[in-house]
């Protein structure tokens, strides 16, 4: 009769030679010096019954013989790990017998309707068989469907010409209970493609030969080349075809089942889940023993601090609720912190029960710990929902602290961000917190009450809050409208529709009211960055000339910035200038020290990073906000690396100087603000008030503020993949951050000086390890990349005369970078073959360059500087 799948003789026994391979590599490597192993084996065939009312319906006995394991290279016996190995003394006597038990596979048109087998075997044994079993599925005629093999429900094309076949399985399709996380920002991700193609060549009406490879590359998006491979490839040939047993006579395939072994079950054909045991794994407390040292709070900003943090998460992921509260019982003050920082970035749901039960927001003298907790919080890379439901609760609750009430509210924003970009916008303790905000910042009336919902709104990006930011940004109190502004600053510019440009426009023309500079130049930065129109652009530059003279010089530079760095707008600006001729010069030479300038860090194949740099002054030559941005992008996205904004107001009676038009009652205040990963954190006030002012002036060290200090996790990515072959493969890559970031402003009076300083200490570690564990060998690839730097921002302002002299200057240290890989083959018993490959290079310090101007105003500062020796004051 026809049939649309194989189709076996009766009376025969097809005997087949089966080999099943892995490879782990760098992404390009050849496979030659790969790690890896194979086994191979005979593989018996034959039918045992044809349906009598369906052709295409057979029973189908298959068993594994002689099974053999070995190197997938060839290998000096020095470095074999199998050397000397009988299978039986590498598999285990138990698991060699299970695996060469014949298991029975019921075809119905070429695919596996039922996969029969023991019911208390080994997984591992049970999955390399359901491998064997999946390449037997097959249809002889061209098109696609889902099916149902060893890696799960799959989308499935079959291309057929005369005797070949070709299967192609979509990988990314397939419907599978793997583990698998990624980071929240795809710069900070690992990029994936795998592949699955099966050959198949047919006599005869059955099988041939069958050869079959999957691909699964995996590379850090930032840096393409930190990456891995795994490669597994599966062969079945046919070697002979002899004389068999005859069919078993019955009506129905149960019938034949229990002539066979009444012992045999059915069992689903997609792999179950295979762990194999760690031995001599140290316990959670006696690992952080091991690396306790290296998390010293003076050390954070080495490599090795990340690296502890790393390897320690790793452990806290598998770790008790009861493990994780134990050593965080016994640690003392110092340690905690970055105990803090490495429970809580685990993400798991026995390290939040246990940070929730140790923290008690209803005590102040913890406001430290709490602090750590909630910012690790708002790192997270893959938030759950319950996480935002916790802290929605705490806020809810009493809260000792008002800082931390303040912080609580910013992390629920950036939460509710992150959740809402996978799709969670929906999820119920989203729909809460969004309704909490936007409720409590339409009650509120005290000034800090706003401020922390508006920060709140700042990390979560709404749609639906702009019209609210809109308001506040054109009709609140200076610091309230200025924060309002660059919140909407954030936004894709997609989202800032004709209402928020109108808006911005009438803040920045004041058509409506006096708005402060700090505002007005935010809200013209908007306008620049959000497609302007020709009008829109003709008239800020026609307004260049009438606005006051620190913000003039502030506008010209921004638009210059535009064109030398060739920003979006660029084009438009460079037509209105045309057009614009006859009254420019008297327009564009205006004196003063404000600026704002943009330049690359590094430009490189993956991805690009920029600094921008930009200071408004007030006309008597106190800064008024200093803004420091590094951004990283690639083709399609972009990170917010780093911003660091200082702001002062009020301080012209310090000099007894006279404060801009509108800006005469100004209280005294200097503070700053910081964004770190795309994540807004509380600010930071330096001094508030003219009498804090005077009292911390006269007692100040010039030591800075510390804004940030800890570690973050900054690159979480899992996946595990079913290799169709039967063992588990998996990929993992983590980036570790140890960050220390301070500011500070000092003033000296006696040379009429000020100066603002932004230290910026980090130190990066990234681990990548790529494995298959097949329960008796594992192989894999550890990658390893680590650097330390360190970035200073110093603005340094002589008010001596007008215009007052300004030098900026960004300086990055010497960096050493070390990067490290290993490839390895191990045992159980601990036999280990291992290949080392490391490079360590340092990158220059750099002092970056800002504008022309601002070089040549620093060598007049630091020439007169020379001949007047002392400290400030």
């Amino acid at each position: 009769g026809h049939t649309t799948g194989p189709s076996l003789n009766n009376d025969k026994l097809y005997k087949f030679a089966y080999s099943a391979e892995v490879y782990v590599d760098r992404v390009k490597a050849s496979l030659q010096k790969s790690a890896g192993y194979r086994i191979s084996s005979g593989v018996d065939v034959n039918l045992l019954w044809r349906n009598p009312d369906n052709d295409d319906d057979q029973l189908v006995k298959i068993t594994m013989k002689d099974v053999q394991v070995e190197n997938v290279n060839e290998r000096p016996a020095a470095e074999n790990i199998f050397k000397g190995k009988s299978t039986e003394k590498i598999i285990g006597k138990d698991y060699l017998e299970a695996l060469q038990r014949p298991i029975v596979v019921e075809l119905v048109r070429g695919k596996v309707k039922t996969f029969y087998s023991y019911q208390n075997e080994p997984g591992f044994t049970q999955n390399i068989k359901r491998g064997l079993a999946s390449l037997f599925q097959l249809q002889l005629h061209s098109g696609s469907s889902r099916e149902v093999d060893i890696s799960g429900k799959c989308n499935t094309t079959y291309h057929v010409r005369q005797d070949q076949v070709t299967k192609i399985k979509d990988v990314d399709s397939c419907e599978t209970e793997k583990k698998k996380f990624t980071s929240h920002n795809r710069i900070l991700d690992v990029g994936t493609k795998g592949s699955s193609a099966t050959v198949y060549v047919l006599e005869d009406s059955f099988i041939k030969s069958i050869k079959a490879e999957e691909n699964f590359v995996f590379v850090l998006n930032y840096r393409r080349k930190t990456g891995a491979k795994i490669v597994s490839k599966q062969r079945l040939e046919l070697k002979s075809v002899q004389a068999g047993m005859g069919l078993i006579a019955a009506k129905q395939v149960a019938g034949v089942i229990k002539t066979l072994d009444p012992n045999y079950v059915a069992v689903p054909l997609e792999a179950e889940p295979v762990k194999s045991e760690c031995r001599k794994c140290p316990s959670l407390s006696e690992h952080w023993k091991s690396i306790r040292e290296h998390m010293h709070p003076d050390k954070l900003s080495k490599p090795e601090a990340a690296k502890s943090f790393l390897s320690f998460i790793q452990n806290v992921r598998k770790a008790t609720k009861e493990e994780i509260l134990k050593i965080i019982r016994s640690e003392n003050k110092e340690f905690l912190p970055q105990v803090v920082d490495a429970v809580t970035s685990a993400q798991t749901p026995e390290s939040l029960e246990a940070m929730l039960e140790f923290l008690d927001f209803k005590d102040a003298s913890t406001f430290i710990l709490q602090e750590r907790f909630l910012y690790a919080c708002g790192f997270a890379s893959h938030p759950s929902e319950m996480l935002l439901k916790s802290l929605t609760e705490k806020f809810k609750g009493d809260v000792a602290s008002e800082e931390i009430r303040e912080t609580l509210v910013i992390v629920m924003g950036a939460l509710i961000r992150k959740l809402c970009d996978r799709e969670g916008c929906k999820l119920p303790a989203v729909v809460e917190a969004k309704r909490l905000i936007l409720n409590r910042l339409e009650k509120a009336n005290k000034g800090d009450n706003v401020q922390m919902y508006l920060l709140a709104l700042k990390n979560a990006l709404l749609p639906e809050a702009i019209p609210v930011l809109l308001k506040y940004a054109e009709s609140g109190e200076g610091p309230i409208s200025s924060l309002a502004a660059t919140a909407l600053q954030r936004y894709d510019p997609s989202f800032l529709t004709k209402e928020v440009k109108e808006t911005m426009n009438r803040i920045y023309h004041q058509t409506r009211k006096v708005h402060e500079k700090t505002v007005r130049t935010t809200a013209a930065a908007i306008i620049l960055n959000s497609n302007p129109s020709y009008m829109e652009v003709k008239n800020i530059l026609l307004s260049i000339g009438e606005l006051p003279m620190e913000m003039n010089k502030y506008m010209l530079s921004m638009i210059q910035d535009i064109l030398h760095f060739e920003m979006p707008s660029s084009k438009t600006v460079r037509q209105v200038l045309k057009d614009m001729r006859a009254h420019n010069y008297e327009r564009f030479s205006k004196m003063g020290s404000s600026s704002a300038y943009t330049g690359y860090i590094t430009r490189g194949p993956d991805v690009s990073s920029t600094y921008s740099l930009d200071i408004l002054y007030s006309g008597s030559g106190i800064l008024r906000r200093s803004n420091v941005n590094i951004h990283v992008f690639d083709r399609n996205t972009e990170l917010h690396a780093i911003q660091v904004v200082i702001e002062a107001q009020g301080l012209e009676s310090i000099i007894a100087a006279t404060p801009d038009e509108g800006e005469e009652n100004l209280d005294s205040f200097a503070g700053m603000s910081a964004i770190l990963f795309d994540f807004q954190l509380r600010p930071v006030t330096f001094f508030q008030g003219y009498g804090d002012l005077m009292s911390k002036m006269l007692s100040a060290t010039g030591e800075p503020m510390n804004v940030v200090k800890g570690l973050v996790l900054l690159t979480d990515f899992l996946q595990e993949i079913q290799l169709q072959s039967g063992p588990t493969a998996s990929a993992e890559f983590m980036g570790g951050l140890a960050i220390d970031i301070s500011g500070g402003m000092e003033f000296s009076l006696w040379y009429r000086e000020s100066k603002t300083n932004v230290k910026n200490r980090v130190a990066i570690f990234i681990a990548g390890n790529t494995e298959v564990d097949s329960f008796f060998v594992k192989t894999g690839m550890e990658t390893t990349l680590e650097a330390e730097t360190s970035l200073d921002f110093i603005s340094t302002v002589q008010f001596s005369q007008y215009p007052f002299l300004v030098c900026m200057q960004m300086d990055r240290v010497d960096s050493p970078f070390r990067t490290h890989m290993t490839k390895y083959e191990s045992l159980p018993s601990g036999r280990r073959y291992t290949a080392r490959r490391g490079k360590a290079a340092t990158l220059a310090g750099n002092e970056y360059p800002l504008h022309q101007e601002n070089s040549k105003m620093c060598k007049m500062v630091f020439g007169a500087k020379s001949d007047s020796a002392g400290g400030w004051f």
